[in-house]
């Protein structure tokens, strides 16, 4: 395994040496920390936590190497968070089979330093899932995403087109559905009372204050997400300073801004086409909508936005890029997108963190890759996950590393959200990070140290 990864480091090397090319293709790569500027790149630890077939979340220095981890009671459903306390905020995934839907997850757990559940909140029965994502809040509450369920029935008594209802059920990961599932935010205290609740399915309606019960996607997004998957949240999050609750709709392509007090949708952006305004996408037109399928909408310090916009299925071409833009304006200030979309793109999933420094930590998904770019759209941190299906490797090999039955393909060392924290951060004060393990036994070489760019070569 040596050999072969450092015959790719090589390989790799030859390829940058090629000057006309923007990026390169390749069915075999290395992984752990392929680039590395100490001068420019944010200094901390990040969290991480692989999706496929992983029960542990790593703490991972610069360099990649191990300094933490918790052994979990379950895989990753789908990320987790380093708290202030220096405990670990994590989803995990409860095996069922109601609901299919990608993100599904069940149950949200804190855990100490030493992976002792110290509070959870499960909501996994027939007609309630945890999917996504959760938020802990100022005043200790968490912010859960849930699905409800809704018969066929409800749906066409809230108006939904009978002609968009399949007549038989529709599969997802071996799982048949026959009803929606309807997304809501439930916020729970630590002894895991419901003191606030918003529900998708109370604002249908049309108009920009209202969800569109008949805003659908096109037949081949597929199996689910066209019809009982019908609004597909991923992002939840707060805003204590206008008491808001923001969350995101990949289906709809737009996230929103809902009063805490009353519920009301107070803003959306992304998307104008889903409740009647603009101009809708068309073939190679994108019309109005400005975001595409997108993730992890984050909310600034300055009253911006930063989110994850994958892309997937733009008529003007799949690219994922990051993107922050002014809600006082609706307009985009700053975005990166690579040079080559062989770079960068995630079809699904994805997230962005906006780091103390002013750059921006990035995960492409669906292949485990994580790197840090600078306000000037400088990369200075490149990473790609060695933990392949909970098996952690030198080198990925796209015949025997991807996930062949899921949708639009990815890798199995998918990471849905990587957080960095830095050594002063609170939770990791008077903790032992001394103790640096290779994330693969026996250890890799080291890309970021066998190869620099060389001078360009005279002609």
């Amino acid at each position: 395994m040596k050999r072969l990864a450092r015959a790719c480091v090589v390989a790799l090397g030859m390829l940058a040496l090629s000057a006309p090319a923007l990026a390169y293709e390749a069915m075999v790569g290395p992984t752990g920390v392929l680039k590395y500027d100490k001068d420019k790149a944010y200094n901390g630890y990040t969290v991480i936590s692989p999706t496929v077939k992983s029960k542990t979340t790593y703490l991972i220095d610069m360099e990649g190497n191990v300094v933490h981890e918790w052994k979990c009671q379950y895989t990753a459903g789908l990320y987790a968070e380093l708290l202030p306390n220096g405990n670990l905020l994590r989803a995990g995934y409860i095996p069922q089979k109601d609901n299919g839907i990608g993100g599904v997850g069940g149950i949200v757990q804190e855990l100490d330093w030493d992976g002792k559940v110290v509070w959870e909140y499960k909501m996994a029965d027939k007609d309630h899932y945890q999917h996504h994502t959760f938020k802990r809040m100022p005043n200790g509450n968490t912010l859960i995403l849930g699905w409800e369920r809704k018969t066929k029935q409800e749906a066409l008594a809230k108006g939904r087109d009978p002609k968009t209802i399949p007549d038989k059920a529709m599969v997802s990961k071996g799982v048949e559905h026959n009803d929606f599932w309807v997304d809501f935010v439930r916020e729970v205290d630590k002894d895991g009372k419901t003191v606030w609740e918003w529900h998708a399915w109370d604002h249908i309606g049309k108009g920009p204050k209202k969800l569109d019960i008949n805003y659908t996607l096109p037949l081949p997004m597929g199996s689910v997400y066209p019809n009982f998957d019908w609004s597909h949240f991923n992002t939840v999050d707060y805003l204590p300073g206008t008491d808001q609750v923001l969350v995101n709709s990949r289906n709809f392509s737009e996230f929103y801004l809902i009063s805490r007090k009353t519920g009301a949708i107070e803003y959306r952006w992304g998307n104008p086409s889903a409740y009647g305004a603009g101009k809708a996408p068309s073939w190679y037109d994108d019309g109005d909508q400005q975001v595409f399928g997108e993730h992890c909408v984050m909310p600034l310090d300055n009253g911006h936005m930063l989110l994850f916009d994958n892309g997937s299925e733009r008529p003007e071409g799949n690219r994922s890029r990051v993107v922050e833009m002014d809600p006082k304006t609706g307009k985009v200030v700053w975005e990166y997108a690579s040079k080559d979309v062989n770079s960068f793109f995630s079809f699904r999933q994805g997230a962005v963190q906006k780091l103390p420094n002013g750059n921006v930590l990035v995960t492409s998904t669906h292949h485990g890759h994580i790197f840090e770019v600078t306000p000037e759209k400088q990369i200075v941190w490149d990473y790609v996950s060695p933990v392949a299906a909970d098996v952690p490797k030198c080198v990925l090999d796209e015949d025997k590393d991807s996930l062949p039955d899921a949708h639009l393909k990815m890798m199995t060392n998918a990471v849905h959200r990587a957080y960095r924290y830095g050594p002063d951060y609170p939770g990791l004060k008077g903790r032992d990070l001394g103790k640096k393990t290779p994330m693969v036994p026996g250890g890799c070489p080291l890309f970021f140290k066998e190869w620099k760019n060389p001078a360009p070569a005279k002609s």
